[in-house]
């Protein structure tokens, strides 16, 4: 009797023995398995995150809200990019284009209304006689009377945008042109420059929208080049910028409406 009690004491431990390796060798495999998926996830998680940030960056570079990049209708690259509706092909002009001997290639000064505030401006003619030319064509023909300025920047790329007959970004004067000219080698753009919006990577899609930088920013190039400087503001800019400017955008973001809304009041060169 005493054998067999022994006996079946260590068939019994021996039974506790195997269950327990079991339960050990379970909650082994169960937590091996558990870091495997974990890992899966984390490796998604940083893949979905890599590629989330380079799809930002690709919109913002070519025009997106918050875009600094100016085009013919600047949805302005800081951030922002000064942008414009897509027209033309890339490398054409369409429409009937006033011709670059418009500009005489000589200074021309003028007027600038925003809400009555007169700015006053100079057009070089000699270092931009394309878009100076259609600038002058479309100030002789009253087309920016009371048109708005639709767009503000407000982060890293300071710019007011104006001249869409659409008054959403997407208008235009019914043609498009290029190429870019005067576009500073730096990439610097001084507070008071003016310059043409245009359609991301299309040095031909200017038109009408024009954008003022009201502070000193930097605006990348793109495969078109940079933005086309066709002047700069010679006095009032301080004013702008106490009255509209300062206020920020509608929405409270960096890019979009500005709060003040503001219309071309006048617009005068000779």
């Amino acid at each position: 009797m005493a054998a067999n009690k022994k006996q079946d004491r260590d068939e019994r431990e021996a039974r506790i023995r195997v269950r327990a390796y079991q339960a050990r060798r379970a909650v082994h495999e169960h937590q091996q398995s558990r870091r495997r998926r974990d890992n899966i996830v984390a490796g998604i998680a940083v893949l979905v995150v890599a590629v989330l940030a380079v799809v930002a960056q690709v919109y913002f570079f070519n025009g997106g809200p918050g875009t600094p990049a100016p085009s013919s209708s600047a949805t302005a690259a800081p951030t922002a990019t000064p942008s414009a509706t897509p027209t033309a092909a890339a490398g054409a002009n369409t429409g009937t284009v006033p011709p670059s001997t418009l500009a005489e290639g000589r200074t021309w000064t003028g007027t600038l209304g925003l809400n009555g505030i007169n700015l006053g401006i100079e057009l070089d003619g000699a270092a931009a006689p394309q878009a100076v030319s259609s600038t002058i064509s479309l100030v002789q023909s009253d087309f920016y009377s009371d048109l708005t300025c639709h767009r503000l920047t407000t982060s890293g790329i300071y710019v007011l945008q104006c001249g869409d007959p659409a008054g959403d970004g997407s208008g235009g004067p019914g043609y498009s042109y290029g190429p870019v000219e005067n576009a500073p080698a730096d990439n610097v753009y001084p507070a008071g420059s003016i310059a043409m919006a245009r359609q991301s990577a299309n040095g031909y899609s200017q038109g009408s929208q024009f954008f003022i930088l009201y502070e000193d920013s930097t605006i990348p190039a793109d495969a078109a080049g940079g933005y086309t400087v066709i002047g700069h503001v010679t006095s009032g800019l301080d004013q702008v910028k106490a009255q509209i400017t300062d206020a920020g955008v509608a929405d409270g973001s960096t890019d979009g409406a500005p709060k003040v809304t503001t219309l071309i009041s006048a617009f005068s060169v000779q």
